[in-house]
């Protein structure tokens, strides 16, 4: 096959009001370089208003696992922690991500990001 199962997949669900389009364009940049032989495909879903979710699915027939929803979590996780869930949840630990894998995170503006990773409403959406 030219085109292989994309399988297992990884989806990062966002609110585009909420501006997390960049925060999430970080996190699969960080999920590529850790699993980018592992995962068939990693995909970016503008959401509803205040979502953030990373789902990931291991076959067509498999229901969708939540490694990531930033209101049950209350908040955003540390590329490490969601490395170590992807790897967990989808790969049952079997993926190294050590520090051969690891290299310098892009650093997120803490200062305009900290608010928005606490809240459990979206301020840029809670007036629709």
């Amino acid at each position: 096959d030219i085109f292989p199962m994309p399988y297992p997949k990884i989806s990062i669900i966002f609110c585009i009001k909420c501006k997390w389009n960049l925060r999430s364009a970080w996190y699969l940049q960080e999920l590529l370089q850790t699993f980018g032989d592992q995962i068939a495909e990693i995909s970016m879903i503008p959401g509803n208003s205040g979502d953030f979710q990373i789902l990931g699915q291991l076959t067509e027939a498999d229901e969708p696992i939540c490694i990531w929803d930033r209101k049950m979590h209350d908040g955003f996780p540390d590329s490490k922690v969601l490395k170590q869930k992807v790897r967990k949840l989808l790969f049952d630990d079997k993926v190294s991500i050590g520090k051969h894998n690891e290299r310098v995170s892009t650093v997120i503006d803490k200062e305009s990001t900290q608010d928005l990773a606490t809240e459990k409403v979206c301020t840029a959406c809670s007036d629709i």
